[in-house]
């Protein structure tokens, strides 16, 4: 038995597919994995990686920014601000992303902004596998 993910940001459909397992972070709750036969559930998503893991043990991972999932029978639903597959992230420039942000914090370590803004590029490059 699987699941029918769907994973949507307002710009496009990021995955679409089966898959055995879903983990996902969410805000105040901490990671969780979603198998077949979980109970309905509906949380809000941290900003962190959500992993789909399909039945031949293959992984995709995906940046995702706040948002929303959703578990309802067979299906999962993730409804993200911002996601992004690992292999469409440019590190490059999320790297001038997090430079900027650092350099707002040092300025103004009460910024939130520039925190956000760290800990969206620190996610995209954890997920792309070029962190730091």
């Amino acid at each position: 038995m699987t699941f029918q993910i769907e994973l949507v940001s307002p710009e496009a459909i990021t995955y679409q597919g089966e898959a055995d397992m879903v983990i996902a972070r969410t805000v105040g709750g901490g990671d969780i994995a979603f198998q077949p036969g979980h109970v309905p559930f509906i949380g809000v998503l941290a900003v962190w990686s959500v992993d789909v893991v399909r039945s031949d043990g293959d992984r995709d991972t995906f940046a995702v920014h706040r948002g929303f999932v959703q578990v309802a029978g067979t299906k999962i639903s993730i409804l993200s601000d911002v996601s992004e597959a690992a292999g469409d992230i440019d590190v490059e420039r999320v790297r001038v992303a997090k430079a900027a942000a650092e350099s707002a914090l040092a300025a103004d370590k009460d910024d939130k902004d520039a925190e956000g803004a760290l800990s969206r590029a620190d996610i995209r490059l954890t997920v792309a596998g070029a962190e730091g």
